[in-house]
């Protein structure tokens, strides 16, 4: 007997049929997928071509041999497409059942009841693991969503405070107002401004215009010309 079937062999499975089904699977299993438990049917009458259900680390294989058995059908669905695993067990054998996650149920009938249960434990454990994964996948996309909207802030802050200290009211001549041209230390110079309720009402709206050109030229953004603007017109 090869020794590759051995291994499967633990609960009275049928040797002809874990030959037949393993020999089948070798061109079937993907890159890194191992075979962790198979179950095969035990009919009380003689079966000579049992259902059998194989699980992997990747999936489980529903494999029903057809036309007396010389072909086989192959079903498979991924761990990540189940919703539950079931065990009923019966006088004669045991009915091993999931189902997935569209509605569909699966049965299998006459499965010995020390398979049924080793296949059970199987399902649970790998329906298990996906789901640790996609708890695990999904806290780590939260943390890099927030350390991103966390940067965005930081960003969006260092770029409001730039403008609002730059944007400090500059009073100049209409005709010689050249953004531009402007120096820092202009910039600064223009802080030194009398407050507004010591302007006059046209050095008020020369200091109107002279935001509004601020804001045709990029220097301050809409909502700060809109307060400054709110601000002057009081005094106005």
């Amino acid at each position: 007997m090869k020794e590759q079937i051995k291994k499967f062999l633990n609960e009275e499975q049928d040797p002809k049929a874990i030959e037949k089904i393993t020999s089948k699977l070798n061109d079937l299993l993907m890159k890194n997928e191992e075979i962790g438990y198979i179950g095969v049917q035990k009919k009380p009458a003689l079966t000579v071509f049992p259902d059998s259900i194989v699980m992997t680390n990747k999936r489980i294989i529903i494999c029903q041999p057809k036309n007396l058995g010389l072909s086989m059908d192959f079903t498979d669905y991924s761990w990540d497409d189940l919703e539950a695993a079931f065990v009923k067990e019966n006088i004669l054998g045991s009915v091993f059942s999931f189902s997935t996650k569209t509605d569909m149920q699966i049965s299998i009938d006459y499965i010995p009841k020390t398979q049924a249960r080793k296949m059970y434990t199987f399902a649970k454990e790998q329906m298990d693991l996906v789901k640790t994964g996609a708890i695990f996948n999904n806290i780590v996309a939260e943390d890099i969503q927030f350390e991103s909207i966390d940067s965005t802030r930081e960003i969006e802050e260092m770029d409001t405070e730039e403008v609002i200290n730059f944007a400090e009211i500059i009073t100049v001549s209409p005709a010689n107002f050249h953004p531009e041209n402007l120096s820092f230390n202009e910039v600064q110079e223009s802080t030194k401004d009398s407050s507004l309720s010591e302007l006059s009402q046209d050095a008020l709206f020369e200091k109107l215009q002279n935001y509004k050109k601020l804001l045709d030229n990029g220097l301050i953004l809409q909502g700060e010309y809109d307060a400054y603007k709110k601000e002057i017109l009081s005094f106005m």
